[in-house]
């Protein structure tokens, strides 16, 4: 037997300290808990101790002669009264909130649920049946890890340039690397990884969820696995499916090599729901500890969730220990794994106080004055399914935030609809009338056209309607509001005008969200032309319809030189990661920006007005640090226009630098430059961009282009 003491309430979680282990678990309405410990397999329960102390509701108990690598779980005592929102049954083998890492994984059986199964009322009656076999086991963790020169990159906001990945998907195809690596944290990290995302131009990796997810009995009974994972068991645990021969180490390391090559790593993190679901979900950790506490509950009925997420709960940030858990996780991330950052799923949730969102919510004042989360990269995807719940551009200085508008703006320019040239226009420069009111910078903006959620960029030229069958859900999941065009065949084309046109599309797309103010992100296997087949909500496809085939470049081979071409030229020049939003004012005889029609003229009110315009011209750059001014031509109609520079932008030539009608990008050698008297014929449905080349008289210190972006 064990010999236990009273132990400390601080640290929760289970904390090893070279002789022994201290364990605390918070639990307001409990009535007694009972530390289970397990033999190695996690199958037979050797020892069951019940904690010793209560203090000011963290139960706790110190157990000399445990050591890391110990598998355990609570059982918790409490009142069994739904009305009330309390489901407590000791029954139920509980995970440790804190737990650090996690042993075995969720086996779908009624006996994990705290009530019999059968009637409407079903939750009222409770469940005796125990689902220890059933569900994973906690494991106490060892802190100690050595970190050696481990140096994060801090990679300015300005200068980031965003790569959305997931852990498996990402490598599990990628034949060059040792298949025991394949699909595990360690390949985040291997050589030809970082090789291929440093030539890239990457900056940041943001990896889609980790912590610890379930597979939802509704995706196993249809024979799937939950791929994305969305659905957080633990969050202080990494997913023990992405392990490899190295376990959690494997993923210090692969932060460290990607560390080492300069790029930071943004985890995407969901702390606004758990996998436990409404009330009709299984006990399996928080609703077992005590669920009044960790969930928000129906103000009208105790008995059941309310739900700002689609998924059945919310966690409950309003209480203070439950805002200590989200901020102890976020914290134990950024200094047991070093991570560079956070994307926060439906952040909107996370505002609520209790249920309307509150601008002086207690996550936000917790984080921003956190010493050590303060100074991480933050961004909010803000939005959730509640009433106020959309809030593109509320969120504070401190947040960057995932731009849907921009998104829908740029499908919707380049798909040819009509009145998108206003949109188009706030776009390009970083989206200030969302951003600027709140005192932040065109970072703020995270600019994409695509990302896990919908189509990948291929399918989004490929296909106008979503091909989900194979989540079994009668094609009725996923979005309908796609803003695609596939460009005159639905799915996949042998005819050779079709496939140009789709590769010219994507070329237009990825340039715009490139080239424009704000921070770029790309949706991994973009640039290998990665398809989905038409599936835009692959959350369950944990299979080759996801992962990316490295050996299969869609028909496109010149796609990646371009994105890289690109990249490149941002990362070269001040003008396209500006500090602060255009003002329209002049500086030395030119306006920071100016917005041209294809006539030679400033575009006026009625032009931005015309519904069927879907020509723009962008001169920026004119009080860029290093001198370079660039000229960027968009037409989204399907004929060519011809484009004159106005009277008084000076002598000198613009010569093209990057052309979306050749597929790598590279202007044709006999590209004739932008003169005032030589006006420019800007071809279908393309995109074009030029730097001014000046004369002698003119002050240009700034190296063209086409030196700066050689190979």
């Amino acid at each position: 037997m064990f010999a236990i003491d009273d132990g400390a309430p601080f640290p929760l979680g289970a904390t090893w300290d070279g002789k022994g282990v201290n364990f605390a678990l918070f639990s307001a309405h409990a009535t007694r808990v009972e530390l289970c410990l397990f033999e190695a397999t996690g199958l037979r329960e050797i020892h069951r101790i019940t904690l010793p102390c209560r203090t000011e509701q963290v139960w706790h108990g110190y157990l000399d002669g445990v050591y890391p690598g110990q598998l355990y779980g609570y059982r918790v005592y409490g009142p069994y009264e739904p009305h009330n929102g309390h489901r407590f049954n000791p029954n139920k083998l509980l995970i440790d909130p804190y737990a650090r890492q996690l042993f075995g994984r969720v086996r779908w059986h009624d006996a994990l649920f705290g009530y019999r199964s059968g009637s409407a009322r079903a939750d009222l009656t409770f469940d005796r049946r125990d689902s220890a076999r059933l569900v994973p086991k906690s494991v106490v963790g060892n802190p100690a890890h050595h970190w050696g020169a481990d140096k994060p990159p801090r990679t300015r906001w300005k200068d980031t340039v965003i790569y959305e990945a997931h852990v498996k998907g990402l490598s599990q195809l990628r034949t060059d690397i040792p298949q025991p690596l394949r699909g595990t944290y360690e390949a985040l990290g291997h050589p030809l990884m970082l090789e291929h995302l440093v030539r890239l131009g990457i900056t940041t990796v943001e990896l889609m969820p980790i912590h610890a997810f379930v597979d939802d009995r509704f995706v196993t009974d249809k024979g799937l696995r939950n791929y994305w994972g969305y659905s957080t068991l633990a969050y202080f645990a990494p997913e023990p499916r992405y392990q490899g021969n190295a376990g959690t180490d494997g993923l210090r390391a692969a932060i460290h090599a990607l560390h080492d090559a300069g790029i930071e790593v943004i985890l995407d993190v969901v702390y606004n729901h758990t996998a436990e679901g409404n009330e009709l979900g299984p006990t399996l950790s928080l609703r077992g500890i005590d669920n009044a506490i960790y969930y928000k509950l129906s103000p009208h009925d105790r008995r059941h969730c309310w739900d700002a997420t689609g998924t059945g709960n919310s966690l409950n940030l309003s209480h203070p220990r439950v805002l200590q858990l989200v901020m102890d996780s976020l914290r134990h991330w950024v200094s047991s794994y070093h991570v560079d950052g956070f994307r926060f799923d439906l952040a909107t949730t996370l505002l609520r106080d209790p249920y309307d969102v509150s601008d002086h919510a207690g996550f936000l004042q917790a984080i921003q004055q956190d010493p050590m989360l303060s100074k991480v990269k933050l961004i909010a995807e803000p939005w959730d399914v509640g009433h106020e719940g959309y809030r593109l551009g509320a969120f504070p200085p401190g947040f960057s935030e995932w731009n849907d508008r921009f998104r829908d703006t740029v499908r919707g320019f380049w798909r040819g609809d009509p009145g998108k040239l206003p949109a188009l226009g706030d776009a390009l420069a970083g989206s200030a009338l969302c951003f600027r009111p709140s005192g932040r910078h065109p970072w703020a903006s995270v600019n994409y056209v695509c990302s896990h959620d919908g189509f990948t960029l291929q399918d989004l030229v490929s296909y106008d309607r979503r091909h989900n069958e194979a989540n079994g859900e009668g094609n009725q999941d996923g979005h309908s509001h796609n803003l695609s065009w596939n460009c005159g065949v639905e799915g996949p084309s042998d005819d050779p005008d079709i496939v140009a046109l789709r590769a010219r599309q994507k070329r237009n797309l990825i340039a715009t969200v490139l080239l424009s103010q704000g921070t770029p992100m790309l949706l991994m296997g973009d640039e290998l032309s990665r398809t989905q087949g038409g599936n835009n909500n692959a959350y369950a496809q944990d299979n080759e319809t996801s992962w990316l085939a490295w050996d299969d470049d869609g028909g496109d081979p010149a796609m990646l030189d371009f994105m890289r071409r690109t990249i490149a030229l941002r990362k070269r020049f001040d003008a396209f990661r500006r500090h602060d939003f255009y003002t329209g004012h002049a500086k030395d005889g030119l306006k920071d920006v100016y917005w041209l029609a294809p006539q030679g003229r400033e575009m006026t009110e009625s032009d931005w007005d015309e519904d069927l315009r879907r020509t723009l011209g962008v001169q920026f750059g004119n009080d860029a640090p290093d001198g370079a001014r660039f000229l960027l031509l968009l037409n989204a109609a399907p004929e060519e226009v011809s484009f004159s520079l106005p009277e008084d932008f000076g002598d000198g030539r613009w010569i093209p630098v990057l052309d979306s009608a050749t597929p790598d990008g590279r202007p044709a050698a006999d590209a004739v430059p932008l003169t005032r008297a030589s006006p420019l014929v800007l071809g279908a449905r393309s995109l074009l961009l030029l730097q001014h080349a000046p004369t002698e008289e003119e002050d240009g210190h700034a190296p063209p282009a086409h030196d700066a972006l050689r190979h």
